[in-house]
C-alpha cells in the first residue's frame, strides 16, 4: 500500500470518509492526476506539477491549492487563506460540508494553471 493510501485509511471516522470521498473526486476530475506522499501528506499531482494536497487537522480537513493566487475570485467565498501567502484551502468538517460541484470547478480551474508560477506575477 502507498504510503499516501495508507495516511488515508489510518485517519478516523468522519475524516477517513471526507478524505476518501476527495480522493476519489480529484482522480474522476483530473484521470492524470498521480497521489504522491510528500511532507508526511497526500499530494496529488499533474506530471512534476503539485494540483493539490490533503491535509487532516484536529478538526477538519484541508484541501490545500498552491496555485489559489490564479483562482476565479468567484472561489473567494470557499477559500480559506489564514495567515498563508501562497496556499488557500477548501476546509470541511464534515462528509455532507463537500460540495462536489465547488471542489471540481476550483481542480479544472487549477488545471488550467499548473504550468504558472504559486505567484500571481
Amino acid at each position: 500500500m502507498k504510503p499516501a493510501e495508507e495516511y488515508i485509511l489510518k485517519q478516523v471516522e468522519p475524516f477517513r470518509s471526507i478524505l476518501m470521498h476527495l480522493q476519489v473526486v480529484i482522480e474522476r476530475t483530473l484521470p492524470q492526476v498521480e497521489l504522491k506522499y510528500k511532507w508526511r501528506l497526500p499530494c496529488f499531482y499533474i506530471g512534476k506539477r503539485p494540483i493539490c494536497y490533503l491535509n487532516k487537522s484536529k478538526d477538519y480537513v484541508d484541501v490545500g491549492f498552491w496555485h489559489s493566487a490564479h483562482l476565479s475570485k468567484k472561489f473567494d467565498a470557499h477559500l480559506v487563506g489564514e495567515s498563508r501567502k501562497i496556499v488557500k484551502s477548501l476546509r470541511y468538517k464534515t462528509l455532507e460540508d463537500i460540495k462536489d460541484d465547488i471542489l471540481v470547478s476550483i481542480l479544472k480551474e487549477v488545471e488550467l494553471h499548473k504550468d504558472k508560477s504559486f505567484w500571481n506575477k
